[in-house]
């Protein structure tokens, strides 16, 4: 991730406030019970929930690896794959074994490629492992993988959060463990992003706040 340019952000916040000025329970939902985040203390943290298999979630790809690239570091992101059906599942254990493997980087947009391209359906351990040995591993490595307690618990962590964010559907993107922004709330794919640098830059003054008054 890259620091950008003070007044570029200055700017970009600035435009994005007069322009969006995004409304609590129209543009995004608030919980009503905040879910803990996965950031060193001090940061933003920023969740995409997502299925491989969903056509929004892929095309909202094209615009969120480079968002993600550019944002400041002191904004983390997480992707949370969604186990809302059992292809969702077998999906989801399909990146916790790449994230295990130590080849997420390389298979996560290749993956989104196979199935929406390709037309690969990628739900069975043997294609699956089979497609992961493109990567650097054996598929004996990557059944192993699928099957290990290791990402069996990430997915019923994962299947937990979803939970605990009374996600609908996806993609969505949550701040902070606080706020849910969906295609539904934002208005497009595009502007899920933008709601969500509004709220980043929200969160961020809220604890820049907190530290002045400690």
């Amino acid at each position: 991730m890259k620091w950008k340019p003070l007044l570029t952000l200055v700017a970009g916040l600035g435009l994005s406030a007069s322009v969006f000025a995004a409304e609590a329970g129209k543009d995004y939902q608030v919980l009503d019970e905040p879910v803990k985040t996965d950031a060193p203390a001090g940061n933003v943290e920023v969740v995409e929930a997502f299925w491989y298999g969903c056509p929004h979630c892929y095309k909202l790809e094209s615009s969120l690896e480079p968002w993600v690239d550019e944002l400041p570091s002191d904004v983390t992101f997480n992707r949370l794959p969604a186990t809302m059906g059992q292809d969702w599942v077998k999906h989801a254990y399909a990146f916790y074994a790449a994230k295990d493997l130590g080849i997420l980087d390389e298979t996560h947009k290749a993956f989104f490629d196979a199935i929406h391209q390709d037309h690969q359906r990628l739900t069975d351990p043997d294609d699956i492992a089979k497609f992961y040995s493109d990567y650097g591993v054996s598929e004996e490595d990557a059944k192993k993988s699928l099957t290990s307690f290791g990402v069996k618990s990430q997915v019923n962590q994962a299947h937990a959060q979803m939970r605990a964010y009374k996600i609908m559907g996806v993609p969505a993107l949550i701040v902070d463990g606080r706020y849910v922004i969906s295609p539904s709330t934002a208005g497009s794919l595009q502007n899920m992003l933008k709601i969500t640098d509004e709220l980043v830059e929200q969160v961020r003054e809220e604890k820049a706040g907190s530290k002045d008054t400690a």
